[in-house]
């Protein structure tokens, strides 16, 4: 069976860069493949790629091993593995989180006019969906797409906060920790006192341990199949004395109580 042509746009069809590996090119273009089509057989592949049938045979058996792909045993057409789906429902759910999070997010700013952002945990890592940013002059940034050291944010703090001290520490082999500011934790056993606090009281705080003149507060939201989300507001430190913390965190957890029903 042939494929239809590629248009002039389609990544299969553009030059490699000289840096470029071309093995790993084809095994790329050959899981594109499977947004046209639901099966294919060795010879389409071959043909597809332009390549000999040993080659698309060993890229296909490559691919099946790390579960990308799956042999039917009857018809021996090759089908998405489950790699490929887990990779497409965690895509979607970030997506659908972003989505029912964002009347919330829009709901906190509108009652502080300081920026907000809705976060993800990924290993030790926070990686920043969505926010939106304050109008007043002097603000906190927007961190949509970047990530940061979990440690060093309320954001990831929060959601650090929900787990157990042997999934912690499997996260955090290393019991010292990067700085990115002079208030950063840069001690594991630290990290563990301030996780139990936040555990305590339901939210996490982060007076300049990612950005200098940064504070922020954090709620976790546990999402579907346990995925880990945070909820959060970032203002300068000279707006954040006690009693506003106290309130925003607050409302952050009134907040995260809402997402949690939503990702239901």
């Amino acid at each position: 069976m042939s494929t239809a042509p590629a248009s002039p746009d389609d990544p299969g069809t553009s030059k490699l860069p000289p840096s470029a590996i071309e093995s790993v090119d084809n095994a790329l273009r050959l899981l594109l493949l499977f947004a046209e089509r639901p099966r294919v057989r060795l010879t389409d592949v071959s043909t597809y790629l332009g390549v000999a049938a040993s080659t698309a045979h060993r890229l296909l058996t490559t691919l099946q091993h790390r579960g990308f792909v799956r042999q039917d045993a009857v018809s021996r057409a090759y089908e998405p593995g489950s790699a490929l789906t887990m990779i497409a429902a965690a895509t979607q759910q970030r997506v659908d989180v972003r989505v029912r999070a964002r009347p919330i997010l829009e709901r906190l700013h509108a009652t502080y006019d300081e920026t907000v952002h809705l976060g993800r945990l990924d290993g030790s890592v926070v990686e920043f969906l969505d926010s939106i940013e304050s109008t007043r002059a002097v603000r906190v940034g927007s961190r949509t797409g970047r990530s940061l050291p979990a440690h060093c944010t309320s954001t990831g703090k929060a959601m650090l906060s929900t787990l157990s001290t042997e999934e912690l520490h499997r996260r955090y082999p290393d019991t010292e920790l990067e700085a990115l500011t002079a208030r950063t934790i840069t001690s594991r056993d630290v990290l563990e006192r301030e996780l139990a606090t936040a555990r305590r009281r339901g939210y996490a705080t982060s007076m300049q341990e990612s950005e200098d003149g940064v504070a922020s507060v954090a709620v976790p939201v546990v999402g579907p199949n346990g995925a880990l989300f945070a909820l959060n507001i970032s203002m300068p430190t000279i707006r954040m004395p006690a009693a506003v913390r106290t309130r925003i965190a607050a409302a952050l957890q009134e907040a995260a109580a809402e997402l949690t029903e939503l990702l239901r």
